[in-house]
């Protein structure tokens, strides 16, 4: 079972990284240009907490187990929007 504390601190993480991860989404959004060093790294901070809530998974009870699975359909959302975002700013074709 992983402990509290470690549960509490990725918890923090998730949250510190979904705030700054949609922030720079609503810049981007809002000037319709995205810088590409913030938003990258976003994203990339984006999967390694996706990564890290994977490995904490493995050793988290039941009720744990849903809380980081409601943390990663959160970071997957954003990670999914992010994305598709970046192509449409690229002027990327999805089709």
């Amino acid at each position: 079972m992983a402990t509290r504390a470690s549960m509490d601190a990725l918890i923090q993480q998730c949250e510190d990284v979904i705030r700054y991860a949609q922030d720079q989404f609503k810049e981007s959004s809002l000037q319709e240009h995205y810088n590409n060093d913030d938003y990258t790294n976003a994203l990339q901070q984006l999967e390694q907490t996706y990564q890290d809530i994977a490995k904490m998974a493995h050793s988290a009870n039941g009720q744990q187990r849903d809380q980081l699975h409601r943390m990663r359909l959160q970071i997957q959302q954003l990670q999914n929007n992010m994305i598709l975002e970046g192509q449409t700013f690229r002027g990327g074709d999805l089709s």
